[in-house]
């Protein structure tokens, strides 16, 4: 008997999707590859847009609850400020995960760990699925297996953007005290790239970004920041690196009665590489679209009506973002002095900061007003 949605992956965007269609009323399987819980690269910060899209009954494992930043450029000018009110959660990846998995539970979702997706085969009425765990089928599939996806594969997936992310994993040791509610934000000396310290109780997590294809300098950008954040000294616990892969203006969302969402479909934040608050609204959509079984009198018609609801949630909320934070990562590549001085130096700036992490807005509302959009593109020319 086939299921009515199966979705391949158990991260957020995954379990989102697989929690949003359970509680709709369909029958649910969630697969996975790895056995969970699993370690994941990732800063774990959770802003405004993530909180405010996870379920209600959901209880947040935070590490950390983050009210001041530091930001430098490149090691110098140093600046610090604070807020009232949150800038982000800090979670654990693996914990977060792990809760949100049972969350998608608790709602309905079958779930199976340690099941690899080889191929993707799929007829007017259903997709079959083949896996290490054998065949499996369903009305609709939805991939959110990650950058490296099976499934995206099959859809047809493009990107034009691909980043490395490295990171460390730091026992805190006697340091607590200088990271209580503090983050550490850096723009690097190469266009496009930053680092951060994110602290999570007993460990701080140390990462950098910059585009694919220059290993050696990120490796030495991640070395050079450890040490003048004074933490060479601390144990490592845990080191890693992973490919983050943005989508291309018009990249496909699905094909016939598969979805992808999440790393999957190349949705993330261009600036900034956020991707766990995109993981989770597209992973809600997916489920969302899917679940409502769309409707006509033919297979084809119903299977259209679920991919442009699809299509149409995503283009008026995320695909809008990423339009603005293409913007936006232009800016920041021909200018970081620029961009660190705004944020880090003007109160407007600092206060818009605090808007977007705590989700009262987004680069897409800020490029809507004329002076905004104005000095961006002026300066990402």
């Amino acid at each position: 008997m086939p299921y009515d949605v199966i979705v391949v992956g158990a991260g957020p965007a995954g379990s989102s999707a697989a929690h949003a269609a359970a509680r709709a009323g369909a029958q649910v399987l969630l697969v996975d590859r790895a056995t969970f819980p699993r370690y994941k690269t990732c800063g774990g910060g959770l802003i405004g847009p993530t909180l405010a899209a996870l379920p209600e009954e959901f209880q947040v494992p935070a590490r950390a609850e983050i009210h001041r930043a530091t930001l430098t450029l490149d090691g110098g000018r140093w600046a610090d400020r604070r807020s009232d009110r949150r800038l982000l959660r800090l979670v654990d990846r693996a914990s977060f995960d792990q809760a949100l998995l049972r969350c998608a539970q608790d709602a309905g979702a079958q779930f199976r760990d340690g099941v690899t997706v080889t191929g993707v085969g799929q007829d007017d009425d259903l997709v079959t699925l083949q896996t290490s765990d054998g065949t499996m089928s369903a009305r609709y599939v939805i991939g959110a297996d990650g950058s490296a996806s099976r499934v995206a594969r099959h859809v047809g997936v493009t990107t034009d953007a691909v980043d490395l992310g490295l990171e460390v994993e730091l026992e805190i040791g006697d340091q607590a005290h200088r990271w209580d509610g503090r983050v550490h934000l850096d723009w690097g000396a190469d266009p496009g790239t930053y680092a951060w310290v994110f602290p999570k109780g007993d460990s701080l997590t140390v990462g950098v970004i910059q585009s694919r294809g220059h290993a050696a300098a990120t490796r030495a950008y991640l070395a050079k920041f450890v040490a003048e954040m004074g933490l060479s000294g601390l144990r490592e616990i845990h080191s890693s690196g992973h490919l983050t892969r943005c989508r291309s203006v018009g990249s496909p969302l699905s094909r016939g009665r598969v979805l992808v969402a999440g790393d999957a479909a190349g949705l993330l934040e261009p600036w900034t590489r956020e991707g766990i608050s995109y993981a989770v609204r597209s992973g809600r959509l997916a489920g969302e679209s899917v679940a409502s079984g769309g409707s006509g009198d033919t297979a084809d018609a119903e299977v259209a009506t679920v991919r442009s609801a699809y299509d149409a949630g995503i283009a008026g909320t995320l695909a809008r973002e990423m339009a603005a934070g293409r913007i936006a990562l232009r800016a920041f590549e021909r200018s970081p002095a620029l961009m660190h001085h705004i944020v880090a130096r003007t109160g407007r700036g600092w206060r818009e900061f605090a808007r977007l992490t705590g989700g009262d807005a987004t680069l897409a509302d800020a490029l809507e007003h004329r002076s905004v959009r104005w000095g961006l593109r002026a300066v990402g020319r």
